[in-house]
């Protein structure tokens, strides 16, 4: 099983920047869609990014379009999520996993959580 440990984030002011990444134990990790997830309080956990392992374009949810970036380094098991010109309701905790057309996903980390203050 891999196990995905989030890290990166914290409290920022709007407009602000955040970085985070991910790393994920195991060969299967740099071979596999990868996806950054973000669950806000009260809601449900959504999809905000892609990313394949073969050099497509990644996709990105509306709301965060222009705004955020995802990449990876495969060599380094890791996904990254730059996050630029931050908005209060991007606040959540945010996640990486599997990110394929079917429920499969690895077991959930424990994520990390942005805050942006207005």
């Amino acid at each position: 099983q891999v196990q995905l440990v989030e890290s990166g984030g914290g409290l920022v002011q709007a407009g602000g920047s955040l970085r985070l990444s991910c790393v994920g134990s195991g060969s299967t990790f740099s071979i596999v869609p990868l996806g950054w997830y973000r669950q806000a309080p009260g809601k449900q956990r959504e999809l905000v990014a892609t990313i394949n392992s073969f050099g497509t374009p990644p996709n990105y949810t509306n709301s965060v379009k222009d705004r955020f970036t995802i990449s990876r380094d495969n060599a380094k098991n890791t996904v990254y999520l730059q996050m630029n010109s931050l908005k209060p309701e991007d606040t959540a905790v945010y996640y990486c996993n599997i990110a394929r057309n079917n429920p499969y996903r690895w077991p959930w980390g424990q994520g990390t959580q942005v805050t942006v203050s207005s």
